[in-house]
């Protein structure tokens, strides 16, 4: 049977079924995958969707770890070695005097209690207490210990070590960062990571068990025993580096000043794992348990005579400062912590530009408001306020104050120089965005060009009115009364048929850099100085500076140059370049419109001329007489004023105009006779000696 059956299979008839059998059977194949057109679609789209999910993800992930490996392996993220060489370095600020000597002003030592030690000087107990408590695996990790990481990460109520490691917690303490973001942590672990290829363990500890915050004012293992214990840190016990090393958790509420048995909890916690690793014995955890922790008295009272009493700086000292510690992040890219750490902490000599005689009486005239006006008192019972700043005509800020009355604290409001203090500008803004642009331009030729005096008609009604009232005499008049009178009806028709909005606000920002915003860029804003950011009396007198010197804006500077502690210049203001502001031809007539103000009986500055000196000026009030402004200035100097509340409130019975004169007429009495042809002439002599470097 099988034979037949086999021969069968061979014959013909035989090949023919097994032919019709495979036929059927794909035949039936396509038949059932017609029955599933829909599942057949979706298994394509998920294959697709998988496919190109695979090839975003190995994109995506090839991309990360070429940043990955562009920071861990990258340069230095942080120097250690310059933050370490910065520690308990007294930086000092110096001042010029008559003979070009350099005298100490200021010395700055910071407001935190810390003293760097070597790690040699710190006892293996204390180092252990930190390890055990904060981060067990400090020896083993590269910098983040990965399984603490996902460990907080899968359990965030997690009670234990938390996720960063001492290197990471060194980082914040470093760079000051401390938001609770993912791409902070993120960053922060990239830099762990690149930190460890650069410092040796024994590196990272000593700087962390240096900088670590301790509470009571205490930066770093030495203050703190000596603010505590008063000891030396070799004189520690065992209890007395777990008491330590508990308090970095909290530095405030984990003191034993102002908690004592939340501390003494935390430093059971710190021997426990001291013993649980193997750092103690078991007779050594027993008696560091036991030990009583007596801690120093703590004197907080402000009567205390043991109490140093805080050393008040002067405006221009603090200003310097900050200039000091922008500068710094501008050119090194230091964090802003690191910059201030650098200004404490590096042993810096700074070389201010200020002129001691000026600001001292200065800050006299403003701390007993000689010659201010009496204007009452504000809806709050606050008297009002002012600021000046007095500048030469290279940028050098000469003197300047913030405030009136006694400065009573240290980063105080100044409102010469914050940006939080602009305030409008009123009229003195047109001679920055009307008149000294339509000069430069060629739209009006000298103060005698006569435009007509008439308001604009806006939404269906006439605009803008004068300080008067009126909306204009119909008539046409010269720029010298426009200016004089500071009229608004005049610029503002200027503005509408000659420059427009973008050319007056390209000269306020890009020329006179006094920085506004676009929502300055308005009829009220341009013609009026009705602006929505405001100025500072900084930027003012630094604009107006470009009018005395033939039309060139020097960026203010408050120091000639920075050297570190080993005398070499980091930070240099002594080759100042200047912009071409306006051309000499229009910044010369122009200044020649605002000497008429001083002059002309009509000129809002009439009156204030310093005896011996040409002196121009442009007044400004605000509506509602908020804010009362003068800008002007001497072949010696340029000065801009701001008077008014601090919460707006009337003034209008006073004029910014009295303080200059009682300033500028002191201070102006022993001075030489000097032109603005000499200001002129010093400045192309220095523009000269730029071309030489």
């Amino acid at each position: 049977m099988a034979r037949k059956l086999k021969k069968n299979m061979n014959s013909p008839e035989g090949i023919g079924a097994v032919k019709e059998t495979r036929r059927e059977r794909k035949r039936r194949k396509r038949k059932n995958r017609k029955k599933h057109p829909v599942l057949f679609t979706i298994v394509l789209f998920f294959f697709c969707l998988f496919a190109s999910g695979m090839l975003t993800g190995i994109f995506v992930g090839g991309t990360l770890l070429a940043h990955f490996d562009s920071v861990i392996n990258g340069p230095m993220a942080i120097d250690l070695d310059t933050y370490k060489s910065s520690q308990s370095q007294t930086s000092f600020i110096y001042a010029y005097d008559g003979h070009n000597e350099p005298v100490e002003l200021y010395r700055l030592h910071g407001e935190e209690n810390r003293v760097w030690v070597d790690y040699q000087e710190i006892p293996e107990r204390l180092q252990w207490a930190f390890i055990c408590l904060e981060d067990k695996r400090f020896y083993e990790h590269p910098g983040v210990d990965f399984i603490r990481t996902i460990g907080v990460f899968i359990n965030p109520a997690y009670e234990g070590q938390g996720a960063s490691t001492i290197t990471q917690q060194l980082i914040k303490n470093l760079t000051d960062q401390n938001e609770n973001t993912y791409k902070r942590k993120f960053n922060e672990i990239l830099k762990a990571l690149n930190f460890e290829k650069n410092f040796s363990k024994k590196d990272i500890l000593e700087a962390y068990l240096n900088t670590a915050s301790l509470g009571a004012g205490c930066y770093g293992v030495k203050t703190a025993a000596e603010t505590y214990f008063g000891k030396e840190l070799s004189e520690l016990t065992i209890s007395e580096c777990a008491t330590i090393a508990g308090i970095t958790k909290a530095p405030y509420s984990l003191n034993p000043y102002v908690d004592y048995e939340a501390c003494m909890e935390r430093r059971d916690d710190c021997l426990f794992y001291m013993h649980e690793q193997g750092k103690i014995t078991d007779e050594e955890y027993d008696a560091a348990l036991k030990e009583k922790i007596v801690v120093e008295e703590y004197y907080e009272s402000d009567d205390d005579e043991e109490e140093t009493e805080e050393e008040i700086m002067g405006w221009y000292e603090e200003y310097v400062i900050d200039e000091v510690i922008e500068d710094l992040q501008k050119q090194y890219g230091y964090e802003y912590n690191e910059a201030w750490r650098k200004v404490y902490y590096g042993g810096l000599n700074i070389y201010s530009a200020v002129d001691t005689d000026v600001q001292e009486y200065l800050e006299y005239v403003y701390r007993n408001r000689v010659d201010f006006p009496d204007v009452g008192y504000d809806q709050y019972g606050n008297e009002a306020q002012s600021s000046m700043t007095i500048m030469d005509y290279q940028g050098r800020i000469v003197a300047l104050v913030g405030g009136c009355d006694e400065k009573t604290t240290n980063r105080a409001f100044n409102r010469a120089t914050d940006v939080m203090a602009k305030r409008q500008p009123g009229s003195s803004i047109k001679p920055l965005t009307v008149y000294g642009p339509a000069m430069d331009l060629g739209y009006i030729q000298d103060g005698n060009t006569t435009i007509l005096d008439e308001a604009l008609t806006v939404n269906g009604e006439k605009w803008p009115q004068n300080y008067e009232g009126d909306h204009g005499s119909g008539k046409n008049i010269s720029v010298y009364q426009a200016v004089g009178e500071s009229l608004n009806t005049v610029p503002a028709r200027m503005i509408d048929e000659m420059l427009g909005l973008t050319t007056c606000y390209n000269y306020a920002n890009d020329k006179f850099h006094l920085n506004l915003v676009e929502e300055d860029a308005t009829l009220s804003g341009m013609a009026c100085g009705g602006t929505f950011s405001g100025v500072t009396t900084l930027e003012m007198a630094a604009a107006y500076a470009v009018f005395g010197n033939g039309g060139r804006y020097f960026e203010p500077y408050s120091y000639y140059k920075v050297t570190d502690r080993n005398g070499n210049v980091i930070l240099d203001n002594t080759k100042n370049k200047p912009e071409q502001a306006l051309n000499e031809e229009a910044a010369d007539k122009m200044l020649d419109v605002l000497l008429n103000v001083t002059t002309a009986s009509y000129g809002t500055g009439y009156g204030t001329k310093v005896s011996g000196f040409d002196t121009f000026s442009k007044t400004g009030t605000t509506s509602d007489d908020y804010d009362k402004w003068y800008c002007g200035g001497t072949p010696h100097y340029v000065t801009a004023i701001w008077f008014g509340f601090d919460y707006n409130a009337d003034t209008s019975i006073a004029r910014a105009k009295t303080i200059f004169s009682t300033v500028f007429d002191e201070i102006h009495e022993d001075l030489e006779s000097r032109e603005f042809s000499d200001v002129k002439e010093e400045v192309e002599i220095y523009m000269e000696s730029l071309k030489d470097e």
